[in-house]
């Protein structure tokens, strides 16, 4: 499974950005997919996940209400929408998948993206 994710950029607080994130490889219908990120210093933790029907999400606390993870199947891809963005959400967004249900921990992924780079200057 290959995951590339796109979206990323600079953008001013309270401002918005849609990450999507493709899957290859194989099709995205039985994978629990998650986005992440990683701040400079910080370590890696879970933004948002969805299980592989789509009916089920989880969401951090501080991202409740201001980012929807959503997923097409037939497109294989999982995008993450992030509004009122703040400058706590600067960091580089990982999309990470694994074989059945999601998780909250990111050792428990299977695969990962590379990673695209969000900025919000205040």
């Amino acid at each position: 499974v290959q995951l590339q994710a796109s979206g990323g950029g600079l953008v001013q607080a309270g401002g918005s950005l849609r990450l999507s994130c493709a899957v290859s490889g194989r099709t995205s219908d039985d994978l629990g997919m998650g986005w992440f990120r990683q701040a400079p210093g910080k370590e890696r933790e879970v933004v948002a996940t969805v299980e592989y029907r789509g009916d089920v999400t989880y969401y951090r606390d501080s991202v409740k209400g201001r980012f929807t993870i959503s997923r097409d199947n037939a497109k294989n891809m999982v995008f993450l929408q992030m509004n009122s963005l703040t400058s706590e959400d600067t960091a580089v967004y990982y999309c990470a998948a694994r074989s059945g249900y999601t998780s909250r921990q990111a050792v428990d992924y299977h695969f990962w993206g590379r990673g695209t780079l969000v900025t919000v200057s205040s």
